[in-house]
């Protein structure tokens, strides 16, 4: 098993999940195959590796993250926690349901901080071309060192593709965009929301970004934003300044004209129309091509090329689930390159995915996708030693967001969840979101003066309608 060599092409939380896998192999007395994973950018986390940068990198590459600066995290960690190291043993103490870019970092970092995985990493390397040998049943890799301009060759047996789906952007065209004196940005390029202050933001998307960009904006200050969305509203009960119009029919200088005859000017728009499925390293016949969605074709249990099963892919699908789901599929190709699981027959893999696409294809909202995706990553774990959590419990959580979101799309987070992990009750920020201004982990696991929060809780409730500050109800920290 030794002799066999893994090439892991990307170190965010997937490819860090798949070294985490065969780690915790290694640690319980499995021997494991040589292993290299190669990452382009000059440390791993992926996404959560935030750069200032946009367009194209220090080294010419295209910039992989889509991460900005004051991004929290739009769902409960509680959603997302390792199964294997809990937020609690990570922190030693309770912290917040959504934590900002930096503290999730801080978390997936922590998790392998203990072990060597990271000598497995060559950083600053982009793999540059995967071409598979039939006869000799072998793939050769090519990567260039971005640091010395070196480029080398290797033989591999197998290869893991765990770069992500999120960092091509999808960029419409519409009439006349071209007259547009404003500027104009693709959500990937997005990076703080300060400059949209007293601007009219205008949002082309329906989805995540657009929802999350939209009230970041707000909370920086826009003079207003609009949500054009294609097929349907979001459909919130937005704050006086936003608003969402159907789809963009043209432009006309700062004019926008809507499909629904509305007409608005704008200073700014960012498009948030999604993501390509692109692998620019892999030939054709190895290349997964999809839409964004829960379960692509093509991909036995979501992981598999059915064209070439010695060729792998985890992070592909739209995820409700993200880090305890990416760590399901790590152990599950982990355990097939082990030869702890087998693989069944071509024919037994179509039919396999026959019968999940079937279902995957009558789902019918946002609850029907959550539990799918639920009983998915239930399947997985299932085949494996990864430890098997309270998914229904998960699938509750995820619910109760969506709930919360409608409720008020600019609090939902400062709502607490309990862990189905530990059991641990999340602790209250000690500064309600909307207004809290510093992102970074210092400001985010200190205790600041309890004046400062008071001030800020009471400017947030008389904003919201309070005659006064007597009326108002601060928060005591703990409770």
């Amino acid at each position: 098993m030794s002799r066999q060599r893994i090439a892991i092409i990307g170190a965010g939380p997937s490819g860090m999940a798949a070294l985490r896998a065969f780690e915790s192999a290694q640690r319980s007395g499995a021997k494991i195959p040589e292993i290299v994973a190669y990452e382009k950018q000059d440390d791993w986390g992926g996404q959560w590796n935030y750069n200032w940068r946009s367009g194209t990198d220090k080294y010419g590459e295209p910039v992989h993250s889509s991460m900005y600066r004051n991004l929290w995290s739009n769902g409960p960690k509680e959603a997302l926690e390792f199964a294997e190291y809990t937020f609690d043993e990570h922190f030693g103490r309770p912290i917040s349901s959504y934590p900002p870019r930096e503290v999730l970092w801080d978390y997936i970092d922590g998790r392998v901080q203990g072990s060597n995985v990271k000598d497995k990493v060559q950083f600053s390397t982009a793999v540059r071309w995967v071409d598979y040998d039939r006869e000799l049943d072998t793939f050769t890799v090519t990567v260039e060192n971005l640091k010395s301009g070196k480029t080398t060759s290797s033989e591999f047996d197998r290869i893991i593709v765990s770069t992500g789906h999120f960092s091509y952007p999808n960029i419409p065209d519409f009439t006349g965009i071209e007259t547009f004196p404003g500027s104009i940005r693709h959500a990937h390029d997005f990076r703080g929301a300060e400059k949209l202050a007293d601007k009219r933001v205008l949002l082309i998307g329906a989805s995540y970004s657009a929802e999350d960009i939209g009230v970041q904006a707000f909370k920086m200050g826009a003079r207003s934003v609009t949500i054009s969305y294609r097929t349907a509203p979001m459909g919130y009960d937005w704050p006086d300044g936003m608003e969402e119009l159907p789809l963009v029919r043209r432009f006309d200088g700062e004019t926008v004209h809507f499909t629904g005859g509305q007409t608005r000017e704008f200073d700014a728009v960012i498009l948030c129309t999604g993501y390509l499925h692109k692998y620019p390293f892999l030939p054709a016949e190895l290349a997964l091509q999809s839409p964004n969605n829960i379960y692509p074709a093509g991909l036995y249990r979501g992981v598999v090329w059915q064209k070439n099963p010695k060729v792998y892919y985890l992070g592909a699908q739209d995820q409700w689930f993200t880090f305890n789901m990416f760590d399901a599929q790590a152990w599950y190709v982990r355990d097939l390159i082990l030869s702890r699981a087998k693989l069944p027959s071509a024919e037994e893999r179509v039919a396999h995915m026959r019968a999940w696409r079937n279902r995957f294809q009558e789902l019918e909202g946002d609850a029907d996708d959550v539990r799918f995706q639920a009983d998915y990553v239930r399947d997985l774990i299932e085949a494996t030693d990864y430890p098997m959590f309270d998914l229904d419990q998960v699938v509750e959580i995820f619910l109760a967001w969506k709930e919360d979101k409608k409720k008020n799309i600019l609090t939902y987070r400062d709502k607490p969840y309990r862990s189905v992990l530990t059991g641990t009750m999340a602790s209250v920020h000690h500064t309600p979101w909307l207004q809290e201004l510093d992102d970074s982990r210092e400001r985010y696991l200190s205790t600041p003066a309890k004046t400062e929060i008071e001030e800020l809780v009471v400017g947030d409730q008389l904003a919201a309608g309070a005659d006064s500050a007597a009326e108002v109800d601060v928060p005591v920290a703990g409770e």
